[in-house]
């Protein structure tokens, strides 16, 4: 994974919603009836497409030129070995003269997502601890999946998990201190991120003997409920790896998660690493950063949470 900002491309949602419309009309083969902006995020949008026999579908369009074969690639991986249903990719376009950026449709999953519901939010902790037992089963599956390798899903190149993160890491960690430098990165992140790393031998002293594959990006958002508020569907997979699968874990606690006992509940079910709570708040913080430094998209009301959260972690060493 590059630690370097993306080169991204301007796409006005107007001008999306006709792309979208055009798309759909020549891969399906159906009249389209409306066009409905769905969200996007640092790395693409999402839109419904409806045709007139009332099939719905998603194209999504990508911000960058080199995201289009992975994100398909985990999205068919995410299929294969996840219980609960996920996108089926319908087809795959890459830029050109008439539509300049690639994209890819997809089936709609219907339902909405878990973060935007008052209800399920507010349902009894029985209730929520069932959703958590549900969605902790399904990822479960996907952790089931493994490889002799560790690294990305694509092609697994090595032999153990931290000869593949470490680096990684190191360079989150080199590319924010130029950030810090220009006065782009706040003090408070930039300190947490040291304080960490100097630790980072004490959080990761537990070897990860399975290579498991990963999910990448499993938070609140991106988990989908039908009008019953029951586990519908998973979306929006990132880059999928086969990675130690408490790296998945740290999701679990952003937005409104910690409200639906997720990591306590995988954790109950399927165990932890001694320094699991320190290696979440590490895998947290440093992929927030990760984030910010591809997209150039700071979040505060997620940042300020796991700078928290790893200094209180690192008390505890």
């Amino acid at each position: 994974m590059k630690v370097e900002r993306i080169q991204a491309i301007s796409l006005d949602k107007e001008v999306a919603q006709q792309y979208a419309a055009t798309v759909a009309t020549q891969q399906i083969g159906q009249p389209v009836q409306n066009v409905r902006y769905l969200g996007g995020g640092s790395f693409g949008s999402a839109y419904k497409v409806a045709f007139a026999d009332d099939r719905q579908i998603v194209v999504k369009f990508l911000r960058a030129r080199d995201m289009l074969e992975k994100e398909i690639c985990d999205l068919e991986l995410l299929a294969a070995n996840c219980p609960v249903q996920t996108p089926r990719v319908l087809f795959s376009r890459k830029a050109d003269d008439e539509i300049p950026v690639d994209c890819y449709g997809m089936d709609l999953i219907e339902g909405s997502n878990a973060v935007f519901s008052l209800g399920l939010l507010l349902q009894s902790k029985r209730k929520r601890k069932q959703f958590a037992d549900d969605v902790t089963t399904a990822l479960y599956a996907v952790h089931c999946r493994q490889n002799e390798k560790f690294g990305d899903a694509q092609c697994p190149a090595f032999d153990r998990w931290l000869d593949f993160y470490k680096p990684h890491a190191e360079q989150i960690l080199m590319q924010a201190e130029k950030l810090f430098s220009k006065g782009k990165l706040p003090k408070k992140v930039i300190r947490t991120m040291r304080a960490a790393w100097e630790k980072f031998d004490v959080i990761f002293s537990e070897e990860v003997t399975e290579a498991c594959l990963i999910n990448g990006d499993l938070n609140i958002a991106n988990i989908m409920i039908d009008r019953k508020r029951k586990l519908s569907g998973f979306i929006d997979p990132l880059n999928m790896m086969y990675a130690d699968r408490e790296y998945d874990l740290f999701q679990f606690d952003n937005l409104s998660g910690k409200r639906f006992y997720l990591r306590e509940t995988y954790l109950e079910k399927y165990g932890a690493s001694k320094f699991c709570d320190a290696k979440c708040a590490f895998y947290g913080l440093y992929h927030e950063v990760y984030c910010y430094i591809k997209s150039g998209m700071l979040v505060g009301f997620i940042m300020n949470p796991l700078v928290k959260n790893m200094y209180r972690r690192l008390a505890t060493l």
